[in-house]
């Protein structure tokens, strides 16, 4: 990716971030966000103070109220742990993937923006989901180096790019609400194997209890493991099975975030996961998946600009051409340009 060409300034911008200065903190947001040598220059030099903050993940259909529980979840923290800051990383739900309202999730957030101990920093799409993912891994690096205790990961939708920004978190929940037009939104979407704590939100409407139902009946199936499992290239040897008796078994729990009921209960089921994650080996085990999962990433992008910059564009638009009349297959062009000294 080459060097900085401001490497003082990205020094500095750190520094003051680290230091507490929520200008700094936004600005490097923003360097980070926009990826580039300044931004991996920043990651570098925060990369030794990340690793102590909480993450927590928020997934689940739109519609689901998602946004009002996460910001729940940060209310009850600071009310009931003023010590522990938060900090809130929300994909913008101007997104086209979101099917929900413009701006209109955020506003629920509100109660939290005069709170000096609370971040809250929606990210766009920016019409690359994949690009999102590492994106969103990447703020949270800065928040967790800055100092939040506690950080809120909040989708947008339920796709895979979801998925992949939910494996970033120690702790995952899928959210779910009756009445969405289908009892169990997130089977359809295959998000439920990633789920630590299944909240059942919006409780007092009509069918909650078919919606429990189908849960409890996917867990007992056993449709719906935990487990930290790696399909890419960088982790060659699996790590052992857990035992059924030791493995982590997610709760539903019934919430009403509007009226911020069921956020205790919710509370100490993150808790309880924690601990939970700190005694058994499946927490080392998520650090190791999510540390092969990352370096495979930006792996995969730094060989391939190094290849675009080989090759060149020309050559490139050329074999796009070819491809696309159906000259040449995608994988023969492929290999050609792999070789290309």
């Amino acid at each position: 990716m080459g060097n900085s060409r401001r490497p003082d300034e990205v020094s500095a911008l750190v520094d003051h971030a680290v230091q507490g200065d929520r200008r700094a903190l936004a600005r490097l947001i923003s360097r980070v966000e926009d990826g580039g040598p300044d931004a991996w220059l920043a990651l570098s030099l925060i990369y030794p103070r990340t690793g102590q903050a909480q993450i927590v993940g928020v997934t689940g259909a739109p519609g689901t109220g998602k946004s009002t529980l996460v910001g729940e979840i940060a209310k009850y923290t600071r009310h009931h742990q003023p010590d522990r800051t938060v900090g809130v990383v929300a994909v913008d739900p101007t997104s086209p993937f979101s099917g929900g309202a413009v701006l209109g999730d955020r506003i629920r957030m509100r109660d939290l923006a005069g709170d000096d101990g609370v971040f809250i920093r929606s990210m766009a799409t920016r019409g690359s989901l994949g690009g999102l993912a590492r994106a969103t891994t990447d703020v949270v690096k800065v928040l967790d180096a800055c100092g939040c205790d506690l950080i809120l990961i909040e989708t947008v939708g339920a796709g895979q790019s979801e998925i992949d920004i939910a494996r970033t978190a120690d702790t995952v929940i899928v959210v779910e609400a009756p009445g969405l037009g289908d009892e169990v939104q997130a089977i359809k979407a295959g998000i439920l194997e990633i789920a630590d704590i299944l909240v059942v939100n919006k409780a007092d409407r009509e069918g909650v209890q078919s919606t429990i139902n189908a849960l409890h009946a996917m867990l007992d199936l056993g449709a719906a493991p935990r487990g930290t499992l790696h399909h890419g290239v960088l982790m060659t040897t699996a790590e052992p099975p857990l035992k059924s008796d030791s493995r982590w078994h997610p709760p539903i729990l019934k919430t009403i975030a509007a009226e911020g009921k069921g956020i205790d209960e919710l509370m100490e089921a993150i808790a309880q996961h924690r601990a939970y994650l700190q005694d058994h080996p499946e927490g080392q085990q998520r650090v190791k998946v999510r540390a092969a999962v990352e370096l495979e990433t930006i792996l995969r992008e730094t060989l391939l600009q190094h290849l675009i910059e080989a090759v060149g564009s020309d050559r490139l638009d050329d074999l796009i051409a070819q491809v696309a009349a159906r000259e040449i297959d995608p994988y023969s062009a492929a290999e050609l340009l792999a070789r290309t000294p």
